[in-house]
């Protein structure tokens, strides 16, 4: 979404039916309340002791990538096997996929060159096939020990992308997009989702990243390596993750309803009054320092949060697949939200059984 258009969708939310927003937020509240209050110390902790931190102040691209790549493997597949696979398989990072990228001369596929000759490589992995299949014998994307091709091509398009968009300078690259689009900035009250959407529009392009681990990846890195970059902070604070656990609390408790925002779970999410737009609207009307006095007053990646607690099954495991019929409204009784909740079933309703 262009700048502009940020500004503009939030304005949007803003204008919807206030008594809609009320009612939202008495909704969220009971995920706000067992929100997870560490939540900004765990992420500084977790990335200083995964030496993330230290690389940003290095400026060390390679060990940034290092880290965004695992993030990356985390698409399609729990955590857990996510994990398993990258235990279980040669580590692949930096240096062994720049090393199959020749400085000079020619390389073994001409969509290997750059960036922007990459894009359409189309590798499959199961099916060994790519956009050019002649030169596939000689590829080096088969020889990396990925789960599969769209894997294969992220991690070169990542590398790529800070090697020529960046300039191999990718904290330096993140520091001039945000300093450019807050010197742009006409509506000092948008300014995190212009800054958000300063550095997330560019990195879509990445092949093989989804929003939702892009979000969550930069959100992190931004919120646990800021170390006084106001900017960085700010602009992590205001990411938002939408899964299809927050997508389908939304869906069942009826706020996609009732603020006119229905869509199936996926690209919509994203766009002009979807799922982040409305936590971000909503999170706007929090004030988060009073789950933490050390949390920003306006925490949308907080909110975000919570309610994927709120539902998750290694969390709370409140609101998920595993305990409704999703095939039918939610028959909880003992949901801290139940009270509001609306109960709108996320498919069909049950077939009656056959006599």
């Amino acid at each position: 979404m262009p700048l502009t258009g940020a500004i503009c969708t939030l304005r949007a939310m803003a204008a919807v039916d206030e008594e809609g927003l009320d009612w939202a937020l008495a909704v969220i509240e009971p995920a706000l309340v067992l929100g997870d209050r560490g939540f900004l110390l765990e992420m500084r902790t977790r990335l200083a002791a995964e030496g993330v931190a230290a690389a940003v102040l290095d400026r060390d691209s390679a060990a940034i990538y290092d880290w965004l790549l695992h993030a990356m493997q985390h698409q399609g597949i729990s955590d857990a096997a996510a994990e398993a696979f990258v235990h279980t398989n040669a580590p692949v990072g930096w240096a062994g996929i720049s090393d199959t990228l020749p400085i000079r001369g020619r390389p073994a596929c001409p969509r290997l060159k750059s960036y922007w000759h990459f894009d359409g490589c189309g590798y499959r992995k199961t099916a060994r096939t790519c956009a050019e299949p002649a030169l596939l014998e000689a590829c080096p994307l088969p020889r990396q020990p990925l789960r599969n091709g769209r894997l294969s091509q992220g991690a070169y398009s990542l590398l790529l992308f800070i090697r020529d968009v960046c300039d191999g300078d990718i904290v330096g690259w993140i520091d001039a997009r945000l300093e450019q689009a807050d010197h742009r900035l006409a509506d000092p009250q948008h300014r995190a989702a212009v800054m958000r959407q300063a550095v997330l529009e560019p990195m879509r392009n990445i092949h093989g990243v989804s929003d939702k681990v892009l979000a969550m990846a930069l959100s992190t890195l931004l919120i646990g390596t800021a170390n006084g970059r106001e900017r960085w902070l700010t602009t992590g604070i205001g990411m938002i993750v939408i899964d299809t656990l927050v997508h389908n609390f939304l869906h069942r408790t009826g706020i996609l309803q009732r603020l006119k925002a229905n869509h199936p779970y996926g690209p919509g999410c994203y766009g002009a009054g979807g799922c982040a737009d409305i936590v971000a609207a909503l999170a706007d009307r929090i004030d988060a320092r009073r789950f933490n006095p050390g949390f920003p007053a306006c925490f949308p990646r907080f909110v975000q949060h919570a309610l994927w607690r709120f539902c998750a099954q290694g969390e709370f495991d409140i609101c998920n697949g595993n305990r409704i019929d999703d095939r039918q409204p939610c028959r909880s009784t003992c949901c801290p939200a139940a009270g509001l909740c609306c109960r709108i079933a996320l498919h069909g309703a049950a077939k009656p059984p056959r006599q």
